[in-house]
């Protein structure tokens, strides 16, 4: 176990020194974990989450068709119409991926928000990446408002038997939905202080002409389907990515029909980020390695001695420990890890098990936003800026990250307490 730990501890903190060369650090242990047989062969498949990375490529090919159509442009000439300054500007955008990232995965939340606000950014001629940085945070903080907006939240509602109006209301109380819109109202606050500075006027002109509104339609047929797909019962585990790809295909087909060539199925492919994907398929390699080695079974027995008999104190251990350790690693791992965790804790206390459970999903949901590796959504995000040419240091990351966690979990954690655990 200890290899295992060393060599995850070693992998993070590479790449976080060496942001450059992320995707390289990660495939790289990823290999040595395999090679030292820490991730067994036969498990190298089980490891990766495909649904993820098919629906990441399949979405970028979609908003390449959607960039091409110039609706983005539209979307951000009407924000601007809408907005005094820059500044509201960048809270708008955030909390227009919140609202969306609540009903559809926050990878693709971001990769169809991100296009709009470099639209803004270009023609403001000022800086994106604080933009893009609020966007993927704000997007991951939405994520456990329904039982559609992130993998964890569907995890939690499957093991707890929890519907989709369960996430509204709960046993007769108001449910965890309103504890991420409290924290969504703070942080909103919170970004409006950071970009406060950015009071440049928004410029007004004519509005952009769209050429083409099938990849909207696309791109909100994509939207459709996923909420549509999360109802449906003992569906495969790819079938969002299954859903994003085949959606692309159609765009594909489509743009070639429309114009003749070829060119025009290679340029939405190229616009695929491929560095983001070779990450992501590292770590959840690493993860996969990680959890083999039953380094993740151990953190979670220890979360669980540490609280003893106190419900309270346990209550604020699975929280506080969610963010935190979901800072550093998928917490899609994490989370499946503790689930049982938390049940068996409320069996032997003989206690209700919602605080806890609700506890854990917005503590691990919230805790990607610390650092920059610790969602996809802040990967996605970051690759984005890099394709634009665009380099993310840490420090511009925890400048938002840190205070917008902050303002976002210390709310849902008292509204928790008081709906569910007193």
């Amino acid at each position: 176990m200890l290899p295992a730990i060393a060599l995850f501890a070693l992998t993070y903190v590479l790449m976080l020194t060496f942001s450059k060369y992320r995707p390289y650090i990660a495939l790289g242990s990823a290999l040595i974990f395999i090679v030292t047989g820490m991730l067994p062969v036969s498990e190298i498949l089980g490891a990766i989450d495909f649904n993820v990375l098919l629906m990441i490529a399949g979405t970028m090919g979609l908003v390449a068709l959607f960039i091409e159509s110039k609706m983005p442009e539209l979307l951000a000439d009407l924000i601007m119409e809408r907005v005094p300054n820059v500044m509201w500007a960048a809270v708008a955008l955030s909390l227009f991926s919140g609202i969306i990232s609540a009903f559809v995965d926050n990878v693709a939340t971001v990769l169809m928000v991100a296009p709009v606000a470099m639209q803004i950014c270009k023609k403001l001629k000022t800086n994106p990446v604080p933009f893009i940085i609020g966007i993927a945070v704000s997007s991951n903080l939405q994520g456990a408002a329904t039982l559609v907006g992130d993998t964890t939240a569907i995890m939690l509602g499957s093991y707890a038997n929890m519907s989709f109006l369960d996430f509204f209301w709960y046993k007769g109380r108001p449910s965890i939905f309103f504890a991420v819109e409290l924290g969504a109202i703070l942080s909103a606050f919170i970004l409006a202080f950071l970009f406060r500075k950015e009071k440049g006027a928004i410029p007004k002109g004519t509005r952009t002409q769209v050429t083409d509104y099938v990849p909207t339609i696309l791109l909100s047929g994509t939207v459709a389907l996923l909420i549509l797909a999360s109802f449906l019962p003992s569906k495969p585990e790819i079938t969002n990515g299954l859903i994003c790809c085949a959606l692309l295909v159609i765009g594909l087909v489509y743009s070639a029909i429309r114009k003749k060539s070829p060119k025009a199925i290679v340029e939405p492919i190229r616009a695929i980020d491929f560095e983001t994907i070779g990450l992501l398929t590292g770590l959840f390699l690493v993860i996969g390695g990680v959890k083999n080695m039953g380094v993740i079974d151990a953190a979670a027995d220890l979360l669980a001695k540490v609280g003893g008999n106190n419900v309270f104190l346990i209550y604020t251990v699975i929280v506080w420990a969610s963010v935190l350790i979901s800072a550093f690693i998928d917490n899609i791992p994490y989370v499946a890890t503790m689930l049982p965790v938390v049940q068996g804790l409320a069996l032997k206390l003989g206690i209700d098990p919602t605080p806890l459970y609700f506890g854990l999903l917005s503590g691990a949901t919230l805790g990607g936003n610390l650092t920059p590796i610790g969602a996809s959504a802040n990967i996605t995000g970051i690759g984005i800026l890099r394709k634009e040419g665009f380099e993310v240091k840490n420090a511009d990351f925890f400048k938002i990250g840190i205070p917008f966690t902050l303002a976002a979990i210390i709310p849902a954690y008292i509204y928790i307490w008081l709906i569910y655990g007193i």
